[in-house]
């Protein structure tokens, strides 16, 4: 099961943490991969790992949030490969601030780069999935996206990801007569270049100890599992679905 020799998946966001981990368990189940950021240096060395994994790799830079670097990108993997089977949303980034002392360029950069972009990209390559009749899209939001905090203020982050949430439900429906299916992600408390300095903290770690059944920081691969079950033929069934994976953080 989850063979997923011949199929064409693009990640965005994939030069480091969490899409660069994804893109390495797609590799690892025989895709061939699309690698999107901003970042050549990044992606190039990405790639080079990936193509020694026996699979093909091909990296575009991009920013997700200008529509036509997007729509560049699209056209690019369309011309290299005939087709895109699978896309992962994996691309974002956050100002942290709360709803009294937030600016509006916060307030715009973050809902910009965490949900404009999810829109600009689905609908690119969503276009390409129709032509084909297939499709498997997975957005990365957050549990964030799902619930509060009282560790860290962050309204408009909570805003974006909540917006994902609701944008795979409806594109879920909208989508699946093409046979295009949509579903979510919603990671909890992993360690990535933007995390890092705040889940290594004391406090944090403190609150994370509190708040978090399996008492534990998500680890490195551990997203791979939902998204290569997501993105299989097997899940052809499955759409709309809001999947945690967060150690347990919103069960309580």
């Amino acid at each position: 099961m989850f063979d997923l020799t011949g199929r064409v998946v693009v990640v965005s966001g994939a030069s480091s943490g969490l899409g660069a981990q994804m893109t390495k368990g797609f590799a690892g189940q025989g895709a061939d991969l699309v690698i999107m950021a901003r970042r050549m240096e990044k992606l190039e060395a990405l790639a080079e790992e990936v193509r020694a994994m026996g699979v093909k790799c091909l990296p575009i830079q991009c920013d997700v949030t200008k529509p036509e670097m997007v729509n560049a990108a699209a056209a690019q993997a369309e011309a290299a490969f005939g087709k895109v089977d699978v896309l992962v949303n994996c691309a974002g980034s956050a100002k942290n601030a709360g709803v009294l002392d937030m600016t509006d360029e916060e307030w715009d950069f973050t809902i910009d780069t965490d949900m404009n972009s999810v829109f600009y990209v689905t609908r690119a390559f969503g276009n390409i999935m129709k032509k084909n009749q297939y499709g498997r899209i997975i957005n990365i939001a957050s549990m964030y996206g799902l619930v509060g905090n009282t560790a860290l203020d962050t309204v408009a982050y909570h805003t974006s990801k909540g917006g994902v949430v609701n944008f795979t439900r409806a594109v879920a429906a909208e989508l699946a007569k093409y046979n295009i299916t949509c579903n979510a992600i919603c990671p909890g408390y992993f360690e990535t270049e933007l995390t890092a300095d705040t889940l290594k903290t004391d406090a944090f770690t403190a609150y994370m100890k509190a708040t978090v059944p399996l008492g534990r920081y998500g680890v490195s691969g551990e997203l791979n599992a939902g998204a290569i079950f997501l993105a299989s033929d097997e899940a052809s069934y499955v759409t709309g679905v809001i999947l945690p994976i967060d150690g347990g953080y919103t069960c309580v």
